[in-house]
């Protein structure tokens, strides 16, 4: 059963594709040049524009067209897609979300794991301790309101890789009834070579609701024991005011809020991770890795730790994408499984051990020589190794 409605689910999403790029195709040649203006820089550097999802359809353009987008007076050439992650980590995208249930209608510019604003030079985040943890400043000579124009690059030129990395989600439990709980939550245990049973765990957000998996989350983690939890995703004042947050198990527990943005190569995020990790050497385990769902920033942690205990990449890569499994049904095997492991987390370990491929790395070591470059010392990598393997 769950083949036959994950196979359905597959059939749905090629024909709208296909009836999207069909459509398209005979207004191609209409598509209507946009001016539009920017009308808010949000947390992770992301441009909300000031015409609608549904507006940048109905002018004629599709998901799989590229657009060339002007910022300030700087072009650049981005997919249309639906998620952010249509894209490899570091590309840019134009963002079409459209979802009646959150009475989403946005036209959205972002890259990937990256902060458009940063990249564009267009402003520069400040973290704040205040929510929502963040304050943009706009850079040098750029002015209010910030001009966006778009015009038709490449119709469909994206098309099938648009088809190949797109994902959908469901936010509500009963959209998953094969999963556990747990699995619903993209909870689970980090089992790879090294790490000892009861010791480390993933998860989405015990306490932010935004996906709806918090609840699920917190049960799973007081089950579990978690004793201490890095939170990557939320400073202080913002975590503590979820609602629910001090009725939940996570609030009794140990917490270093560290507000990390997704720049895995940034100083803000590397020294932050330091921070984290020096947090979870100073208290108990269990141990849990977590940001908004799980699945990137948390990943990359894992994956380091995993690393650093000795697992191969064949473990990382695997206990990765059980997260695009719990939220997306990708399955091993599949072109789209292999596609999205190395756009994402061999792409994102292969950097930050400077390596070509991490199959042909020494993980252990690279893990360590990543862990004493952003701060740690030797006698901390020892600790976190007896920490975790003990």
């Amino acid at each position: 059963m769950k083949k036959l409605l994950s196979l359905v689910l597959v059939l749905i999403l090629a024909l709208l594709a296909v009836s999207s790029f069909t459509e398209a195709a005979e207004v191609a040649e209409a598509a209507e040049d946009m001016e539009v203006v920017v009308t808010e820089i949000q947390k992770y550097g992301n441009f909300v524009l000031s015409r609608k999802g549904s507006e940048l359809l109905e002018a004629g353009y599709a998901y799989g067209d590229i657009l060339t987008v002007t910022i300030n007076g700087t072009g650049y050439d981005m997919p249309v897609g639906s998620n952010f992650s249509d894209v490899d980590q570091g590309s840019m995208v134009c963002r079409v979300a459209i979802d009646p249930d959150l009475n989403e209608d946005r036209t959205i510019l972002a890259i990937y794991m990256d902060e458009l604003a940063t990249v564009t030079g267009i402003a520069t985040k400040e973290k704040t301790e205040e929510e929502p943890g963040y304050i943009w400043h706009l850079n040098e000579g750029i002015q209010e309101p910030i001009r966006v124009s778009i015009t038709m690059k490449e119709q469909g030129g994206y098309y099938d890789q648009y088809v190949s990395h797109h994902l959908v989600r469901g936010e509500k439990r009963e959209d998953y009834p094969e999963l556990s709980d747990e699995e619903f939550a993209n909870f689970r245990a980090v089992t790879t070579t090294g790490i000892s049973p009861g010791k480390l765990y993933r998860s989405s957000s015990p306490v932010n609701p935004e996906i709806r998996r918090n609840l699920y989350a917190d049960r799973a983690s007081a089950a579990a024991g978690i004793r201490t939890f890095i939170n990557l995703e939320d400073n202080g004042e913002v975590m503590r005011g979820y609602e629910g947050f001090d009725s939940s198990y996570y609030s009794t527990q140990a917490i270093i809020p560290l507000n990390l943005g997704m720049i895995f190569t940034g100083d803000d995020f590397r020294s932050g991770l330091a921070k984290g990790l020096r947090f979870m050497i100073d208290h108990q385990a269990p141990y849990m890795v977590h940001c908004l769902e799980g699945k990137d920033r948390a990943g990359f942690v894992i994956a380091v730790l995993e690393c650093l205990m000795g697992a191969t990449a064949e473990e990382v890569i695997a206990d990765y994408m059980v997260s695009f499994f719990n939220y997306y049904g990708v399955k091993p095997g599949t072109e789209q499984y292999d596609i999205i492991a190395g756009s994402n987390i061999c792409k994102s370990l292969a950097t930050a051990f400077r390596t070509e491929d991490i199959r042909d790395a020494d993980l252990q070591a690279a893990a360590k020589a990543y862990l004493l470059e952003i701060g740690l010392s030797e006698e901390e990598i020892t600790r976190i190794r007896t920490g975790l393997g003990e």
